[in-house]
């Protein structure tokens, strides 16, 4: 036995003096723990927890960020875009996010684009909800993004209230622009979605967005953390602590947001784990990582691989993805038609 400091004269004499026995009352036979309530009193003792029943499962198809050096499988096409869309609808997705790209394979703000991907898909699912990123980065694609409002082509689109550098991308959102933009959003009908990748744009959303009243509680956030640049999430203890942290910060400034976390970077399924066990909605796809998991490099083979992967995890913990209806009730947004 290692040396060490244990009297055992006097732990003899203690186990000599039990008789080996440990102490034991069972005041409550003839039960030995009932985990629903006691003897003593009515009432139960572990309640369900307040864990929502229904979760909102989105994908993401394919974003602005990667490219096909990043993942041989990322959608690129109008075609791919609307026919990785259209399988994880078929599969049960609850909503899509959309971005399209050009011919070079770049983000782009082009209404026909946009069109030709979300019009065959409401055709098929009446009922379901588009949302997807208006960000104007280059000359024209301010106008470009109020014709596609006026158009009336998707149901949400975020609001990115930060300024990180995106791996060695400086992306920041004016002050003016983010202001314009919101109410541009709200003018045409649809719902902003605050769009955040660090703590401090959660105080950036509550400066600007909330203590100015151009919204009010009850918004739908968009968390998304552990890109590069975006809040760390390096290892296990950083995305709990960091996930932790951000859902409080939001609560906050809040109270009533519902909170859609997305499964980036490497953190990717760990972090829709969490996410889902926390009562949380998550959002899954090839917009937000590469991979299929955080400790390995097996790169995501296509949208509905990520999504099944994250139904599968729901299911594990109890809860139904929402449909499509429900996830326009659950979030207030009217059918696109009546507007």
């Amino acid at each position: 036995m290692n040396d060490n400091t244990v009297d055992w004269n006097r732990v003899s004499e203690g186990v000599e003096r039990a008789k080996g026995r440990m102490i034991w009352k069972p005041y409550g036979l003839p039960e030995i723990i009932d985990p629903e309530k006691s003897a003593f009193f009515e009432g139960t003792i572990q309640p369900p927890w307040d864990v929502p029943d229904k979760i909102i499962i989105q994908p993401a198809i394919t974003g602005a960020f990667f490219t096909r050096n990043a993942n041989p499988n990322q959608p690129i096409t109008v075609d791919e875009i609307r026919e990785e869309a259209r399988a994880c609808l078929l599969e049960g997705a609850s909503a899509i996010h959309l971005h399209v790209r050009d011919d070079r394979g770049y983000n782009t703000l082009s209404q026909e684009r946009f069109e030709a991907v979300a019009g065959p898909l409401r055709d098929e699912f009446p009922d379901v909800s588009i949302d997807g990123c208006y960000v104007t980065a280059l000359d024209g694609e301010w106008d470009e993004m109020k014709r596609c409002l006026d158009a009336h082509i998707l149901d949400a689109v975020p609001v990115n209230t930060t300024a990180v550098y995106n791996g060695d991308s400086l992306f920041a959102k004016p002050v003016p622009l983010l202001l314009e933009k919101t109410r541009l959003i709200l003018e045409s009908g649809s719902r902003p979605i605050i769009a955040t990748y660090t703590d401090a744009d959660v105080n950036n959303a509550e400066r600007y967005l909330f203590r100015s009243g151009l919204l009010d509680a009850g918004q739908i956030w968009c968390v998304l953390p552990g890109l590069p640049g975006c809040s760390p999430m390096e290892n296990p203890r950083q995305m709990v602590d960091g996930l932790l942290r951000f859902v409080s910060l939001i609560k906050d400034v809040d109270p009533e947001a519902e909170i859609l976390v997305c499964a980036a970077g490497r953190a990717s399924i760990y972090l829709a784990t969490i996410a889902a066990a926390m009562g949380l909605h998550i959002r899954v796809g090839m917009e937000d990582t590469v991979w299929k998991w955080p400790h390995k490099q097996e790169k995501l083979s296509s949208n509905l691989e990520a999504f099944r992967m994250a139904k599968q995890l729901a299911e594990v913990l109890g809860r139904e993805v929402a449909t499509p209806a429900e996830y326009r009730k659950m979030l207030g947004l009217a059918p696109l038609v009546a507007r």
